[in-house]
């Protein structure tokens, strides 16, 4: 048997004892952990996705980019609702300005056609009208602006304002015999235009052959410029006597 405590080697070497006077080695520390005679479950190994950087992406050609929110929705309407009433009021105004338009043109127009509208025409009264009858004579202080064709008067005077009027077949000094109304539109035509006017008017009247049995003239009257203002638009001819209430008789058919 061997004895455990005395060793040797064929080759000489010496191989101390422990606790033989000579510090122990200490053996190298392992190269790994002691483990529990478990296997140690490595942690699985995540899979991380890289980092991505999304960007927006960018709207079509010719398309606008959607709205997502509430209020970007709402301000859309407002707007959509303020442009509308904007274009009612604007239609307003159009129309309103249209119909002044058309309502001003229409009485220009309407003005325009009575300016172009004649005058209402001259009225010459001759023997040929119908001498005007009245219903009562003699009558009293008979205005001259009243005085009718055919009257007959009695003491007459071409220079006032009134007359008496008496039947023609009772004695008189004067009768008119013509007379011619100037427009009221027309404006005053001046001394020498009325006297003209007066010739014409005589000349045109026809008188009847009785003429011949008196010594007769022929006056006329005519309007002054106060009394044109006044509305007197008449020049009348007057077959007057040459003295006295001789007359007994009409002198105009």
């Amino acid at each position: 048997m061997n004895d455990e405590n005395a060793t040797g080697t064929s080759d000489g070497n010496h191989k101390t004892s422990p606790g033989a006077g000579t510090p122990p080695v200490v053996p190298p520390p392992p190269a790994r952990p002691p483990t529990s005679g478990l296997p140690i479950q490595q942690p699985a190994a995540t899979t991380e996705a890289p980092a991505v950087t999304t960007e927006p992406a960018e709207p079509a050609p010719g398309a606008r980019p959607a709205s997502n929110t509430r209020r970007t929705a709402e301000q859309t309407a407002e707007q959509k609702q303020n442009l509308f009433k904007a274009g009612f009021v604007v239609a307003g105004l159009v129309l309103l300005g249209l119909f002044i338009w058309w309502l001003a043109s229409l009485i220009a127009s309407a003005n325009e056609q009575a300016a172009r509208q004649d005058p209402a025409p001259a009225v010459s009264e001759t023997s040929q009208s119908a001498p005007a009858t009245r219903s009562q004579l003699p009558q009293d202080g008979v205005s001259a602006l009243d005085y009718q064709l055919g009257d007959c008067f009695e003491n007459f005077d071409p220079e006032a304002t009134e007359s008496r009027v008496v039947a023609c077949t009772t004695g008189h000094s004067a009768q008119l015999v013509a007379l011619y109304r100037y427009p009221e539109s027309d404006s005053y035509p001046g001394i020498a235009a009325l006297r003209q006017k007066g010739r014409e008017i005589c000349q045109d009247a026809g008188l009847t052959d009785a003429v011949a049995n008196y010594v007769l003239m022929q006056r006329n009257a005519y309007p002054s410029d106060t009394s044109w203002e006044k509305g007197d638009r008449r020049v009348d001819c007057y077959v007057t006597a040459d003295k006295g209430n001789i007359i007994m008789e009409s002198l105009i058919p």
